[in-house]
């Protein structure tokens, strides 16, 4: 077992950016004045992050590349930002940088909302009109979603539909309400009215009936907080069975990514083979999370091939999409561009935060890795069993603890637009 496991090499210890190679992104020529996009990232301080627009040479030549225009360019992955705040004109140099969608959750917005006084004229004509906290928030998000939609929609006509969405969530505190959430996505669907808007959706147990029913209306998801290949499954059967209840003749407009988790597994097994103690169960910290993920990619490539497929694909159907999340790097043991070089390859989306975003324009690996070692992948899944994990459980401690996290997010930013407003009423007095 030990020999297997060992195949797969452990993280590489963080170095210093790498120096421009083939296949490696050249350095971004600064611009000018380099744009400063607001971060707001769960967990992180916020600060400003540079988006660096290759700038363009005199004769009005293309803008130079970056990694991110190899992903797509070379191997067919799109790069999406794992953030949204205002102004929304700040996603334009990363757009030209390459970044092809916006992802977006309830910590994102109560981060952005909180944080800035961008949103407060809007804030307060929604009060004066007698809006209440939450009524107030939708309209705050709503705003931004139809915002970033617009410029990401060059990129969606471009690729046919197949790119440029910009993801919304439901509200978190309806994780376990099946039929709550299909009615919110199709009001959501409805107030955006966006052809690239995708409405989130967590794979919670009772919100997996919830995708079958918003995809047989029509309606483009995202389905999130995956973190167990089993669940994962579970989602792309949906996925599949909203598709043949849907009725369509033409089913290329309805379409769906599957976010699958990275970091957050090496967080919470990290913990436990430290725990174990063993020099065997050492051994494996920081390779659990890109050893399932290639795995959920080998699912991924048998649940969409062979006659069910084939029926739907004649009439138009397109690929749920594996879409890895939380690719930030949380251990700083771990080189920070891990969960983005480990899992590379075509019709996949990979949303980054900022960090990770910039650590790949700057020294990332452009090359096929999603479906490399893909035996030492399933050694480390089965090594993993045997000293007692069971992946199943960790896969319902992690969506217990993201669902969790989304709640309190969107619970605290109620309560902050609440005192906000009830002071805006109290000065109008």
């Amino acid at each position: 077992m030990t020999s297997t496991v060992s195949k797969l090499a452990a993280p590489r210890p963080a170095a210093a950016p790498l120096a421009p190679a083939p296949l490696r992104s050249a350095a971004l020529a600064f611009a000018p004045s380099p744009r400063r996009v607001c971060v707001s990232v769960a967990g992180r301080a916020r600060s400003p992050i540079v988006a660096m627009a290759s700038a363009k040479e005199g004769n009005g030549a293309p803008t130079k590349k970056t990694a991110l225009h190899d992903l797509y360019e070379l191997q067919g992955l799109s790069p999406w930002y794992d953030n949204l705040c205002r102004p929304v004109t700040d996603l334009l140099p990363l757009i030209a940088s390459g970044v092809r969608g916006v992802t977006s959750n309830p910590t994102i917005f109560q981060k952005a909302i909180s944080s800035s006084s961008a949103y407060d004229d809007q804030f307060k004509q929604l009060i004066s009109a007698g809006k209440d906290a939450e009524s107030a928030y939708w309209e705050l998000v709503i705003k931004d979603i139809q915002d970033a939609c617009k410029l990401f929609e060059p990129i969606y006509n471009e690729t046919n539909g197949a790119d440029g969405y910009v993801s919304v969530e439901v509200s978190p505190r309806l994780a376990n309400d099946t039929q709550g959430t299909v009615e919110a996505a199709k009001w959501l669907h409805k107030v955006v009215n966006r052809p690239n808007v995708y409405i989130k959706i967590p794979a919670t147990a009772e919100c997996v009936p919830s995708i079958r029913e918003v995809i047989s209306n029509g309606i483009s998801v995202n389905v999130t907080l995956i973190f167990s290949i089993a669940r994962y499954e579970a989602v792309i059967d949906a996925y599949l069975d909203g598709l043949e209840a849907s009725g369509l003749s033409d089913l290329s407009r309805v379409t769906s990514v599957a976010s699958f988790f990275v970091s957050r597994v090496d967080t919470l097994i990290d913990k436990m083979l430290e725990k174990i103690g063993t020099p065997e169960a050492l051994a494996l910290r920081g390779k659990a999370a890109v050893a399932q993920a290639k795995l959920a990619n080998q699912l991924y490539q048998k649940k969409f091939s062979g006659p069910r497929w084939d029926a739907l694909a004649k009439k138009g159907a397109k690929k749920q999409r594996l879409l890895w999340a939380s690719t930030g790097v949380k251990n700083p043991a771990y080189p920070d561009t891990l969960y983005v070089d480990s899992l590379i390859g075509p019709d996949m989306v990979n949303t980054m935060p900022d960090q990770a975003l910039q650590a790949f324009i700057d020294h990332g690996i452009v090359s096929r890795t999603v479906d490399a070692n893909v035996s030492e992948a399933e050694g480390v899944y089965s090594a993993l069993e045997k000293l007692g994990i069971d992946w199943d459980e960790v896969g319902k401690q992690l969506e217990l603890e993201g669902v969790d996290s989304f709640k309190k997010s969107f619970d605290s930013l109620l309560v902050s637009l609440q005192e906000k407003g009830n002071s805006l009423k109290t000065a109008s007095v």
